[in-house]
């Protein structure tokens, strides 16, 4: 059986280290590739592009990110808590327009060769431009820190911020009353990042105590589960690539 990934701050495949910007692979999967990026003020990402067999989705941590999308431009400043998640067909690009750095999670579901191109440049899904110039910016999901459908659940908040078939993000806030007991999906990757407080993950057959910035990716028939050993609340944010009804799920909880 597949093995969860657990990664400690800073862990992973290092794949830029710059002094003026950092990329690290945290997971990559058929079904998700997730990377943690840092960019000093005044770094930009790539050229406006275009993806059309993926989602493109970005959660920021630290500083501000400026995200351009549309057909229309539309600028967006994200502070942490934003998410952002660009659709198939929708022109796209970022940079750190702010005097500080900036730090951010970027998903690719699936991952539709992403990956393989920050390794060695391989050929990817992703386009220059069409003529047109592709779908307006109403398309994309723009969640900012306060924003998203939130579920009171006693025991735990659950806040969907975006979802789409490939990919659902939410932020989950829960007490120590709150197990989810181990378990597995044959059909989607299940990924944690810890934002606050400590969360004790089960990883495979162990039980591993993990604070924040700990990232915990789950691929499909892995065993995994997790809990709250603490006094206070714990928060993470939560990914299912491709979504696989989760956030219908939970709504209709």
């Amino acid at each position: 059986m597949p093995e969860p990934v657990l990664l400690r701050p800073g862990e992973g495949e290092p794949i830029t280290r710059e002094p003026r910007r950092e990329v690290t692979i945290k997971a990559a999967f058929d079904e998700l590739t997730v990377t943690e990026s840092r960019y000093a003020a005044g770094e930009s990402g790539p050229e406006p592009h275009v993806h059309r067999r993926h989602v493109d989705a970005f959660y920021v941590l630290e500083g501000a990110m400026t995200y351009t999308f549309g057909r229309e431009d539309r600028r967006v400043v994200a502070e942490p808590g934003t998410f952002v998640l660009v659709p198939p067909g929708v022109v796209h690009t970022f940079a750190n327009e702010s005097d500080g750095w900036v730090r951010w999670l970027n998903f690719h579901a699936p991952d539709a060769g992403f990956a393989q191109f920050l390794r060695d440049g391989s050929a990817w899904d992703s386009e220059a431009p069409p003529p047109d110039p592709g779908l307006p910016a109403d398309e994309a999901i723009v969640a900012s820190a306060a924003a998203g459908e939130l579920f009171e659940r006693g025991d735990r908040a659950i806040t969907i911020k975006g979802d789409v078939p490939q990919l659902s993000a939410l932020e989950i806030a829960f007490d120590s009353a709150f197990v989810v007991d181990p378990h597995r999906h044959d059909d989607h990757v299940d990924a944690f990042w810890v934002l606050d407080g400590e969360v004790e993950f089960t990883v495979g057959a162990e039980a591993v105590r993990a604070g924040a910035d700990t990232f915990v990716a789950a691929p499909p028939d892995s065993r995994h589960g997790f809990a709250n050993p603490g006094t206070g609340r714990a928060r993470v944010l939560n990914l299912h690539g491709p979504d696989a009804g989760f956030a219908d799920w939970i709504r209709s909880q």
